[in-house]
């Protein structure tokens, strides 16, 4: 049993949910699930992303471990994104929950639309 309690403000827990629970992390993780991609194929995949956010989540995910970046020998220089082992274990929890948003997906709008 772990001394951590997400209903603490100050719990280390907490602040890991924070990282992990936003909607564009989840589906980075869950697009480099299937193996490395490049900024552009991330881009092109993860539809109604902005460049913007999508380097802002990258880097977010780089800084806690959860991604790693490799600058390519290619010419022209061009970099790839991974999960890193600490990221290929959240991979579990987050397809889980991408799963279950799009098996529910339907459902949740029905009753988002009821007065």
């Amino acid at each position: 049993m772990s001394d951590h309690d997400v209903f603490l403000a100050d719990c280390p827990a907490r602040t890991t949910l924070d990282l992990v629970a936003d909607t564009w992390s989840v589906v980075v993780v869950f697009g480099l699930g299937g193996g490395p991609h490049r900024y552009g194929e991330l881009c092109d995949r993860i539809g109604g992303i902005s460049k913007k956010m999508l380097t802002q989540t990258l880097r977010k995910l780089e800084r806690n471990k959860l991604v790693e970046r490799r600058v390519l020998a290619t010419a022209p220089a061009g970099v790839e994104y991974r999960l890193t082992p600490l990221g290929q274990s959240l991979l579990g929890p987050v397809s889980v929950l991408a799963r279950w948003a799009e098996e529910h997906a339907e459902e949740l709008a029905d009753d988002a639309s009821a007065p």
